[in-house]
């Protein structure tokens, strides 16, 4: 069973650096007006005293039923009953809102195998609380590009400047014209990982880092975008080589003292073991069931210090870092960035290799994983175990998903279901407002719907104009389109619509679709006179892979001739439609 939201968000008031609402320290962003409405984003960052306070959805201006509709999805997913639909032992989300942490629930086991098949006797389980300590797995490289940013603050590294400028031996095998800009975006032309691996070829430590600084690249720099750990463990290389300390130095010094992430770091201490998630099980090499030890072989091999993996942290820690990443790098006034690095993280600087969109250090508007929350400026990261973290600088939004997926075993289903709906359910709860007020028709639904709103016979004895308002933020394969039918509901037929307004795509486009602009359009579209009674609709249909936030439709028109075409104001809807109550816009 899950930990109740609300529960969990009392929890918030003696967790952490979480304030409590009404104290000084905290700044809320306002969230009525104009603000804090999914269609009319930020464009700019938080106010930098903004601190996270618990609060329910309402108080923070957000609709519950989406939010309480993913705690139920998570449930299953936890719970062993479900079959296929079984994803991971245990699992802990956070869910905030400008400042206001709207979410935060538990649920399965921290801990519940002996091994690869035998579970521990039932009084050996421990629940998965939301103070649970996982490991982050590759969201530890977000920890190792904060801290390359602080150094180009200090002047110590430069994008542009080859790595082997800091270290001569990293230019062996070809790699001499290796930028730092390019082992932030993983486009070095690196392997996805060192072969062979770090902890099977080498015997110690100085080896394992001098394979690092000899691997070979298999494209040439800036060719190509290819994920590598490679680049992150370069990076820590060169990290070390210029301050002169160790990576998790780097890390305690800039990153989580400053900011009070006291479950953070790498190598947790004995006494916090209670609190840990356990991972896998593992044969080779002969670890056992791991707990309390980074999961990936190389960082193990690393003595659990790695650029690319290592650190574990709680929900309340990874929240108050992706806080500071929306107050444009300050926290509770202690600033570990500046507003340019921020920005230069929200930057695509591979617009090169469309679809694999990066900043420095995160990645960048990725459906997969982010859901309704992709965008071109959301940050985010995914780690192996099962964890992600999500930023929206548009809503001022963040999600947070940790599990233990790799628990006994990391033969397991993909959790980018559960990834895909956290994000999905912020942005849901999420207002949007039809433009001038008024109700609208809302549809967000699974992959593999169709839904459709359609008309009565309608009979006209001119042209027909059709106009309404359309707010689309959907996967570009995931479109809306307006047909019409001349035979009763037989055929339909797409119809060609030029719409209006920022972003709207240009020409007339027989259906509309994407996630690149939050702003509302008005589409027209004309019909000659038609021969036989006419019937229209609006058609959404999503594949069955990733989904955005949805459709909205707000003033829906139907003339001829000026006059309302009689029986249009009648809509049959099917599927995902319902018809929402207006608010002010």
């Amino acid at each position: 069973m899950r930990i109740p939201a609300l529960t969990a968000a009392v929890a918030l008031l003696t967790a952490l650096t979480l304030s409590p609402a009404g104290s000084a320290a905290a700044t809320p962003a306002a969230h009525h007006g104009d603000s804090g409405r999914f269609d009319r984003p930020y464009t700019g960052f938080a106010p930098a005293g903004t601190v996270l306070r618990p609060g329910t959805p309402r108080e923070a201006g957000l609709d519950a039923a989406p939010i309480d509709a993913f705690e139920q999805r998570m449930a299953g997913w936890e719970d062993p009953a479900a079959g296929a639909g079984y994803l991971f032992p245990g699992a802990t989300t956070l869910m905030a809102h400008d400042g206001v942490v709207v979410e935060r629930g538990a649920g399965g086991y921290a801990v519940k195998y002996a091994d690869t098949t035998a579970e521990l006797p039932r009084s050996q389980w421990v629940p998965a609380r939301t103070d649970t300590i996982y490991d982050l797995a590759s969201l530890s490289k977000l920890f190792t590009s904060i801290v390359a940013m602080q150094q180009l603050e200090a002047g110590r590294i430069d994008l542009g400047t080859p790595v082997a400028h800091y270290i001569p031996e990293f230019a062996a095998n070809g790699k001499g014209g290796i930028t730092v800009e390019e082992l932030l975006t993983h486009t070095s032309g690196f392997d996805a990982d060192p072969v062979p691996s770090l902890w099977q070829g080498y015997s110690d430590i100085p080896s394992r880092e001098k394979a690092v600084l000899d691997a070979r690249p298999i494209n040439p720099p800036g060719t190509a975008y290819l994920y590598s750990d490679l680049n992150m463990l370069s990076m820590q290389l060169v990290l070390e080589k210029v301050t002169g300390k160790p990576l998790d130095t780097l890390v305690r010094d800039g990153i989580t003292a400053p900011l009070h992430l006291t479950d953070t770091g790498y190598n947790p201490p004995a006494a916090k073991l209670p609190r840990i998630a356990a991972t896998e099980y593992e044969t080779s090499p002969a670890r056992g069931m791991v707990r309390g030890q980074v999961h990936d072989e190389n960082a193990w091999s690393l003595d659990g210090v790695a650029g690319h993996a290592g650190v574990f942290s709680t929900v309340d820690d990874l929240a108050v870092l992706a806080q500071t990443v929306l107050n444009g790098g300050t926290y509770q006034g202690h600033r570990i960035l500046g507003a340019n690095s921020v920005r230069l993280m929200e930057q695509n600087f591979n617009q090169a290799f469309p679809g694999d969109s990066h900043g420095l250090g995160f990645e960048l508007d990725q459906i997969w994983y982010m859901g309704g929350l992709s965008g071109p400026r959301s940050l985010g990261h995914t780690g192996f175990t099962g964890t992600s973290l999500v930023i929206d600088p548009q809503s001022r939004s963040f999600v947070i998903l940790l599990s233990n997926r790799v628990h006994p075993t990391r033969d397991t289903p993909s959790t980018n279901p559960p990834r895909r709906a956290i994000g999905e359910a912020m942005s849901q709860a999420i207002r949007v407002a039809a433009p001038g007020g008024g109700p609208l028709w809302y549809s967000g639904q699974v992959g593999g719907v169709t839904s459709t709103l359609t008309t009565g016979p309608l009979t006209a004895t001119a042209p027909v104009d059709v106009d309404f308002s359309a707010f689309v933020n959907t996967e570009s394969t995931d479109p809306l389109s307006l047909e019409d039918s001349t035979d009763g509901g037989a055929t339909w037929h797409a119809l060609p619509l030029t719409a209006t307004g920022p972003g709207a795509p240009s020409g007339t486009p027989a259906s509309l679709s994407g996630q690149a602009v939050r702003a509302w359009w008005h589409v027209h579209t004309r019909i000659p006179q038609p021969a036989g009674a006419l019937a229209i609709r609006w058609r959404y249909t999503t594949d069955p892979v990733y989904e955005g936030r949805g459709v909205d439709l707000a003033h829906l028109s139907v003339t001829s001739g000026r006059h309302r075409v009689p029986g249009s104001a009648a809509l049959t809807p099917t599927g995902a439609w319902q018809l929402r109550p207006g608010h002010a816009a």
